[in-house]
Parts: structure tokens; sequence; C-alpha cells
């Protein structure tokens, strides 16, 4: 079955409301394809190796979180821009990219699916005014290194943690991705935890001297499930077909 690109579209605006976000890139439609999709290809990140195996599977689609033309950047469309953005065209495929919107979604954001995978009750906000970060229980207490092992188990990787592997703990505050920023406001919840995906030098000191855990599990690895979530509820409401393509990436 094949869709408009123009109802794709609409349907990704209507679940997602990238209106109602201030953010750091656009969030639509990016690079505009044929006109009709029946392949969507969804990734994290729009990288040259996703393009190529997207266009390689015959991809009319590819929806990511990480998309082009972010803020601050150079807007001269040369080198691997260049090269990016020369593979979509010659494919004649569209690029539809949610950062924030993603980020936030109740049911398919990165946050939300992220939570479900490792088993986490979300209770609420992880602060009051920003749309991303969520804070919840464990179903039990339990030490770090149990908590460690299923987040090893369940995102195919070993985490990085900064801690007491021996500590019984229960509440937990999470944010996917480049978040490690927020751990004084998950300190201020009150959480026993803070999870996110990448780690800088301060954040290190912030653990150890504010009595919490920390744990970075790495950007892409916390950041794969709300694009597929995204992708699958879309193609079962419009008919089309989904492939989610993991391009695997370390940090």
């Amino acid at each position: 079955m094949k869709v408009a690109r123009r109802e794709l579209e609409a349907a990704f605006d209507r679940i997602l409301q990238p209106g109602s976000f201030s953010d750091y890139a656009p969030n639509g439609l990016q690079v505009e394809g044929r006109e009709t999709i029946s392949l969507l290809v969804s990734g994290v990140t729009a990288s040259q190796a996703l393009i190529d195996a997207a266009v390689e599977q015959g991809a009319d689609d590819i929806l990511v979180h990480h998309g082009f033309f972010w803020k601050g950047e150079s807007p001269v469309v040369s080198g691997m821009k260049r090269r990016r953005l020369a593979a979509l065209l010659a494919a004649d495929v569209s690029l539809f990219a949610y950062h924030l919107p993603l980020d936030a979604h109740p049911e398919y954001g990165n946050n939300a699916t992220l939570g479900r995978l490792l088993e986490i009750e979300p209770e609420g906000r992880l602060r009051p005014d920003d749309p991303v970060g969520d804070v919840g229980n464990l179903e039990a207490p339990q030490p770090v290194s149990a908590l460690l092992q299923r987040i090893s188990e369940r995102l195919g990787r070993v985490p990085l943690h900064v801690g007491d592997p021996d500590r019984r703990v229960q509440r937990i505050a999470w944010c996917t991705g480049a978040a490690q920023g927020y751990i004084e406001a998950a300190v201020t919840a009150g959480a026993d935890v803070f999870l996110t995906g990448e780690v800088s030098e301060q954040t290190v000191h912030v653990a150890r001297e504010e009595g919490i855990e920390f744990i970075a599990a790495g950007h892409h690895a916390t950041e794969r499930y709300g694009v597929q979530a995204l992708g699958a509820a879309i193609s079962a409401e419009l008919g089309i077909e989904h492939r989610f393509i993991d391009i695997d990436n370390p940090a």
C-alpha cells in the first residue's frame, strides 16, 4: 500500500505536535523526496551509512531523531552534508526528523520507551517546566549491580557507572542522549540513580559529591527505541511497511 507523503507528514505532526517545541533544529520534513510512500525506514541519526542502507532497501522515506540543520552549524552545503543530501536527492528519498518532540512524547518518546524497556514505573517529569526527563521507581529496591546488568542485557552494552555497585536503590531519574547536565535536577528530585546517555568530566564530581549513582549507557543506545516505536505505530495506522536500521555507534 502507498500513502501520500503529505499524509505521512500530517500523521507525524498530529502525534508529535512539533510546533509546541522550541528546538535546536527544524522538526518535520527536512528533505523532500517522492510524493508517495510505501516503505518507511527509521534510524537514530541521518548518517551516510543509514542513508545508504535505506536507499539500498528501497526506502521512500527515512525517519530519524537526529537530522540536519542544527543551530550554530555552518549553513554551507559542502563536504559531508553535501554528500548526505546528494544521496537523498539522487534517490528521491524524503527525510523526516523529530528531535525534542520525539524525546518528550509520553508513548513513543525516547524517555518513555527506555523506561518501559527497563521496567521503570514513571511518576512524572524530572523538571516541571521541561518536557524531557522523567523520574520514577524500579519495581523493588535492588543493588545498583542488578540495574547495571539489566541495562547491559537490554541495551547490548556495558554502561559506565560512577558510584557503589552494592548500594540498594529504587528511585531513578532518566533522560536519554546527552542529558548529563540534568544530574543536579535528579539530585533535587531525590533520585537514588540518574541514568542518561553521555558523561562529561564534571558529571563524575557531581555524582560523587552529591551521593547519587550515575549511569551513562550511551547516547545512541538510549535513543534507539523512540523512532522504532513511532515508525511501527505510523506504519500500522497508514498501512505501509516499516523497517528499523540500527547503525552501530559506541558513543
